[in-house]
């Protein structure tokens, strides 16, 4: 290989990674990450904890704004509880 396709093959890496990082910026600017992006203080829905109960079978517990919704998963999703109304830290401790 001569030293013209070596600047060939730098000169392509260069303009992949420049797409690439367009398309991010791009996405983050017009909103079209879908949450993807998203800072975590603007996100709505967390995964607060899981609980495997066996092979097939797992408890999730989902924070949705101020509520949480306790799941069970497996072959079918129900909904165990909902509205639950998160404990406040005590006193001194930081909020989530």
């Amino acid at each position: 290989m001569d030293s013209v396709q070596y600047l060939r093959f730098v000169a392509s890496l260069v303009l992949v990674l420049g797409l690439i990082l367009a398309s991010v910026w791009a996405m983050r600017r017009f909103g079209l990450a879908g949450g993807l992006l998203r800072p975590s203080a603007q996100r709505r829905l967390a995964l607060v904890e899981t609980l495997p109960l066996d092979a097939r079978h797992r408890l999730v517990l989902v924070r949705r704004d101020d509520r949480e919704h306790l799941l069970l998963i497996g072959p079918a999703v129900a909904t165990v509880e909902r509205d639950i109304i998160p404990p406040r830290p005590p006193e001194g401790e930081p909020g989530r």
